[in-house]
């Protein structure tokens, strides 16, 4: 993400101080959450052996679930210490540092993005930028896979949680909860179909007690 985006960096910082702390809570996330695996694995094989961007890929635990799976998968972050992390815990993937505002992609050379969570913290105008990169990179008849969460006990639909104060660190990060209205109209204005929606309440004592949503949009063929 450029610097010339103040809340880019913000978003960078954040991520580099909690690094270590949030690599250890999520390192075995998907054990819990059988519907996230179900939702990956239909990723790998929708690509069809083709590669697939994991963008805001963290320490990347979905990076290596889905090698894991078969996958050519590349993990792209903001945050240099979530990349070191990444490539040390998860050495069957590819890591680098990048913005998913502006993705190092070519044109039409991905089978599949997922983006677990990674558009949380954007502004709607970088969210934009965002989905037109992910429809850049794709492929004809390629797929994203995009997560976000909806509502929580405290925060309504399109409220805005600034967090100053994350895994026992001073951040300043905003963490955006999306209508899921929101996010098809946003893929639709870029060309992407909507091949599916499922919402789901959080399982309990495993992750953020949030609403959330999963979104499966496709490239059109050329």
């Amino acid at each position: 993400m450029a610097s010339e985006h103040p809340g880019h960096d913000r978003v960078r910082d954040a991520y580099d101080v909690v690094a270590t702390d949030y690599a250890a809570a999520m390192r075995d996330e998907l054990d819990d959450k059988p519907l996230d695996r179900a939702l990956l694995s239909a990723v790998v094989e929708m690509a069809r052996g083709g590669p697939i961007v994991d963008i805001g890929c963290g320490p990347g635990q979905v990076a290596g679930h889905l090698a894991a799976l078969g996958g050519e998968v590349l993990g792209v972050d903001i945050s240099a210490s979530m990349i070191e992390i990444a490539r040390a815990e998860q050495p069957e993937a590819e890591f680098e540092v990048g913005s998913m505002t502006d993705l190092q992609q070519s044109d039409a050379s991905i089978a599949a993005a997922v983006l677990m969570y990674s558009i949380i913290h954007l502004s709607p105008a970088d969210r934009d930028y965002a989905i037109r990169e992910v429809r850049r990179i794709l492929r004809p008849g390629g797929i994203a896979l995009l997560a976000f969460h909806i509502r929580s006990e405290e925060f309504a639909a399109g409220e805005v949680n600034h967090l100053t104060s994350w895994f026992g660190h001073s951040v300043d990060v905003e963490g955006y909860f999306l209508e899921p209205e929101v996010v098809l109209n946003d893929l639709a204005r870029h060309g992407l179909d909507i091949v599916s929606i499922m919402t789901r309440l959080p399982h309990p004592q495993v992750e953020f007690p949030s609403e959330r949503a999963y979104v499966i949009a496709q490239r059109p063929e050329d």
